[in-house]
């Protein structure tokens, strides 16, 4: 998939992984409406190229390239690819994440290794390539997209909690460890977010999830995107190592 070089240097970059549907796709649109460039990147290349081209036929300014995040190779290859194509990179979103619940007791080594390779060794090996063109800037912003169930746990989900919780904690370190240096860390903990998996579940299912949330309604994916355009923004120039929750209240420390 061939991105073309694009000269509007004035504008700022985002790479969003694990973009060619739901909470990635709606990130890289309201990144565009807010003025940014976006490269987008998923492994799926039928969705990857319809995502492109919905937001090319919108008049939005964007590029594409299929990449495995959990491949060092690939992290390197999105991240030349987005210099290639635009110039500089500005902001980048882990937000490529998959599930594989099971019981402790039940859950074979391949479905822990499999999520933590992706969630948690991905959002490393992306933020490890795209931080020496961010160091040369002397700026940047990384928005990591974790999860409640990273602050609160869940049954069947001990993998996916460690990855999202495990990503908490590299976020962490990588704002202290990148302070000094302009670059920016903060990591974003959805709740229960509108999506395909939760439009099918029985009612009695919804009721309970909405139990817990005090707003008493689901999030959408544009709540989430809202929050990553903030904490990519100069507006957040002050923030970082945090984890802000967009969750209508269900998890407060």
């Amino acid at each position: 998939m061939n991105s073309p070089v694009i000269n509007t240097n004035e504008m700022p970059t985002a790479v969003v992984t694990g973009s060619a549907r739901g909470i990635g796709f709606e990130i890289a649109r309201t990144l565009c409406e807010n003025g940014y460039r976006v490269m987008l990147s998923d492994i799926n290349e039928a969705g990857l190229e319809t995502a492109k081209k919905e937001l090319t036929d919108a008049g939005m300014n964007v590029a594409a390239c299929v990449a495995d995040v959990s491949k060092a190779e690939d992290a390197e290859k999105l991240t030349n690819a987005t210099i290639d194509a635009f110039g500089r990179i500005d902001v980048l979103v882990n937000n490529a994440g998959i599930t594989r619940d099971g019981l402790i007791m039940r859950m074979d080594e391949a479905a822990w290794d499999l999520v933590l390779k992706i969630n948690l060794k991905g959002a490393f090996l992306m933020s490890k390539a795209v931080v020496r063109p961010m160091l040369k800037q002397k700026q940047g912003a990384i928005v990591n997209i974790s999860s409640v169930i990273g602050l609160m746990g869940n049954a069947g989900q001990a993998n996916y909690a460690a990855s999202k919780a495990g990503l908490i904690g590299f976020t962490k370190s990588f704002a202290k460890e990148f302070g000094r240096k302009g670059i920016r860390a903060n990591a974003i903990a959805p709740g229960f977010i509108s999506s395909d998996m939760t439009a099918v579940l029985p009612d009695k299912v919804k009721e309970q999830m909405l139990a817990q949330i005090p707003m008493n309604t689901f999030g959408n994916p544009r709540d989430v995107a809202n929050a990553v355009v903030f904490l990519a923004s100069d507006k957040a120039s002050y923030i970082t190592g945090q984890v802000l929750t967009v969750d209508g209240g269900m998890v407060m420390s």
